[in-house]
């Protein structure tokens, strides 16, 4: 009998995504954008059937980019994110001039958007996949990391 390893497989995304922080006490407060770099690694044992397709394959990268897509990259991707309890995200200006305004129940932060993404992405994953980690960069120096081994018992 072979002995089976878990092995971690991480794939990468970049989109452009403007918010604003509403009452907070800076800078932030205002609209700005910023280029943000997301990680999404997720665990599993390598397929070691000689007759699968998936053979030597934790998962096929293009069965998790799409999911990231379809979850985060293509709603967020060139997007207003605003916070909903904020004044500017009730009035009809804000929509009536982006194409692409998404109002969510909290603040905005990297902290809250990574969270956001790493519940609808780990809702998608197959049954024998684990989502262990996920980044979101959103300056050279600043990100919000989550990691499966820091919330055992929060899962």
């Amino acid at each position: 009998m072979m002995h089976v390893e878990k092995v971690r497989v991480t794939k990468s995304f970049t989109f452009d995504m403007a918010h604003a922080l509403f009452g907070y006490n800076g800078p932030c407060k205002n609209i700005h954008g910023h280029t943000y770099h997301l990680f999404v690694t997720v665990l599993g044992e390598v397929d070691q059937d000689p007759t699968s397709p998936q053979q030597g394959l934790v998962m096929d990268f293009s069965d998790l980019k799409k999911i990231v897509r379809s979850e985060v990259v293509n709603d967020f991707d060139h997007a207003l994110v605003l916070n909903q309890q904020a004044p500017y995200a009730t009035n009809n200006v804000a929509l009536d001039q982006f194409e692409k305004v998404i109002r969510l129940p909290f603040q905005p932060s990297c902290e809250n958007l990574m969270l956001f993404f790493k519940n609808k992405i780990k809702k998608n994953l197959p049954e024998n996949i684990s989502l262990v980690n996920i980044k979101l960069v959103e300056t050279p120096t600043s990100f919000a990391e989550w990691n499966s081994f820091d919330n055992l018992n929060n899962n």
